[in-house]
């Protein structure tokens, strides 16, 4: 099973890394990190690159595509490259999931509209502009669309999706060995949680946020 990651500039590291360690532990699978030219690509904190093995175009059809979010995604809203890429790679994937603000590229590829998504809280509205149907769930599967709110919500989709296709057994042995068992130091992790001048900060910020 190929398993093909997209990279971009200045996308979110864990938006990817979430999804590499645990859909890639799937039984025969092969993940790869895919971006219009290989080498590395920079993340948005700059010091950190993670290298694409292969160009777009020499994965034509993976099994499972995942596009991360970030900072960079805003600049490939319009890049026919990567969204012709998606189309493609979409007409025959098993599935196709997002993690955080990559359902912003998926919906601007025409693929979530009229569809349940999620996405970073700050980017729900978003994706209500282009026809999707955006909805607060840290994880919604709609048919083989299967889309993660935001950075951390990859290690949840990427072990639900691994449930999905090797067996709740599988799932949770992989749980088990990454020891993800999250008792965050703070209750801010929602806008529902969190502080109330924080979330406006934010709100009022997110352009740059986003960005």
């Amino acid at each position: 099973m190929q398993i093909a990651v997209v990279l971009f500039d200045r996308f979110t590291a864990l938006d990817a890394v979430g999804p590499y360690e645990t859909l890639g532990r799937l039984p025969d699978a092969e993940l790869v990190f895919v971006a219009e030219a290989t080498g590395p690509v920079r993340t948005d904190q700059g010091s950190l690159t993670i290298n694409a093995d292969r160009t777009l175009a020499e994965v034509p059809g993976p099994d499972i595509v995942v596009v991360p979010g970030g900072p960079g995604q805003s600049a490939q809203m319009e890049n026919e490259a990567l969204l012709d890429w998606l189309r493609t790679a979409d007409a025959t994937s098993t599935w196709t999931t997002s993690v955080c603000t990559g359902s912003l590229l998926l919906a601007a590829a025409g693929l979530l509209e009229g569809r349940r998504a999620t996405s970073h809280w700050l980017a729900l509205e978003a994706l209500e502009r282009f026809g999707a149907q955006p909805t607060r769930e840290r994880v919604v599967f709609d048919d083989k669309y299967v889309t993660a709110a935001g950075v951390s919500s990859g290690i949840d989709m990427g072990l639900t999706l691994l449930g999905r296709i090797a067996g709740d057994d599988h799932a949770q042995a992989i749980q088990l060995a990454t020891e993800y068992d999250p008792q965050p130091p703070y209750e801010a992790g929602s806008p529902e949680k969190a502080p109330a001048h924080l979330v406006a900060w934010f709100r009022d910020n997110s352009r740059h946020v986003l960005r």
